[in-house]
């Protein structure tokens, strides 16, 4: 198994660098970059855009940007250069890394990313690394709830089906099960806010963040009664649109394996209902919910949670990528997936090990 571990860590290296490099190619030669949004601001903002051009650059490169905007000069590749002295295009360009040929800026990106060194916001003026630190608490804890409570449901619900196959409460669960999935979270997420966050009927649970902002002055257990409170409702928006998939998926595993000759010769040696379906059944039919979880918790934590961390203004990792994507802010946007990469990755890895934990007859040493 160590041997496999070590092949597969060793895999992880050409896949990120693919990754990253399929995505600097698009990212970086698609129309609307950094420096055509700040020639745009420039030209139809010119205060504002100075103001934030001289908290980045110092009050000199402030007073170029002032005066650029008033002399006439010649033709930039740029849309909206006219009227932009060339030279200050130039030093936009410095600025954001784009003075140097692609292939240099990406080996310099590589040889920083090896070091963590993910770089600094083009807007925010924070490093990169620090700024995922910052958001990733979110979106783990509506990732991890979500993804441990569809689990702790659809399970033991599955199994239920299962065994109950046909019959009253497997038809009845089955259309609650798909009606709920129908549902899309963001809508689902909507009607909590307008039953339960004072949107029209109840104010039970608040409408924003994830823990209030006076929580320091708390004590211990108020601080997780609190979190708790502002967590409620995004995990259940989250957990109602997702659970249909793995509940019909262990119900499935479960019949696949019912009906089998070792299930059968437990069931004639006098064992009990119980003692078949968890002593025997279950390990064999667990083996590819196991499988799916890397899977389900990914999906909650990069994608399946982005609207609902803008419907809650839940400041996590999901809503940190959009909001990089549509102003252009690449360091964070290849930050993100760089780390994205790597967790995915690990999380396949991590899959493959609880396989062995779980049936020990898998054995990947096979492998070539």
């Amino acid at each position: 198994m160590l041997h496999y571990i070590l092949r597969r860590l060793a895999l992880m290296i050409p896949t990120v660098l693919g990754i990253l490099l399929v995505s600097f190619m698009i990212i970086q030669f698609v129309p609307g970059g950094p420096v055509e949004r700040m020639i745009a601001q420039l030209q139809g903002h010119n205060a504002d855009a100075t103001a934030r051009f001289s908290g980045g650059g110092g009050s000199e490169t402030a007073n170029a940007a002032m005066n650029a905007t008033q002399m006439a000069g010649q033709q930039s590749t740029y849309r909206g250069a006219q009227g932009l002295d060339p030279e200050f295009v130039k030093e936009l360009e410095r600025m954001y890394g784009f003075d140097k040929p692609a292939y240099e800026r990406f080996g310099i990106m590589i040889k920083n990313y090896l070091r963590f060194d993910l770089g600094t916001s083009y807007y925010r003026d924070i490093k990169v690394t620090d700024l995922i630190l910052e958001k990733m608490p979110v979106s783990i804890s509506l990732g991890l709830w979500s993804t441990l409570l569809i689990y702790l449901i659809c399970i033991p619900l599955g199994i239920k089906k299962a065994v109950k196959d046909g019959q009253s409460f497997d038809i009845w669960t089955s259309a609650a099960i798909f009606i709920g999935y129908a549902i899309p979270s963001f809508l689902f997420a909507i009607l909590l806010i307008i039953l339960f966050a004072g949107g029209r009927y109840l104010d039970w649970f608040p409408l924003r963040g994830i823990i209030s902002d006076d929580w320091q002055s708390f004590p211990w257990w108020k601080i997780a009664l609190d979190y708790l409170w502002h967590m409620t409702l995004p995990v259940i928006a989250v957990v109602m649109s997702g659970f249909a998939g793995l509940t019909m998926l262990t119900k499935n595993s479960f019949l696949d394996e019912i009906n089998k000759q070792y299930v059968l010769t437990a069931r004639a040696k006098g064992l009990t209902e119980n003692r078949v379906l968890y002593g025997h059944i279950f390990r064999n039919a667990m083996l590819i919910v196991i499988a799916g979880f890397p899977s389900a918790f990914m999906h909650i934590f990069f994608t399946g949670s982005l609207l609902i961390e803008v419907i809650f203004s839940l400041d996590g990792l999901g809503l940190l990528g959009y909001e990089s994507i549509i102003n252009r802010d690449y360091p964070v946007v290849l930050g993100t997936l760089y780390i994205y990469a790597l967790i995915g990755l690990v999380m396949t890895l991590l899959r493959d090990i609880i396989y062995v934990l779980v049936d020990p007859r898998i054995n990947f040493e096979s492998q070539t």
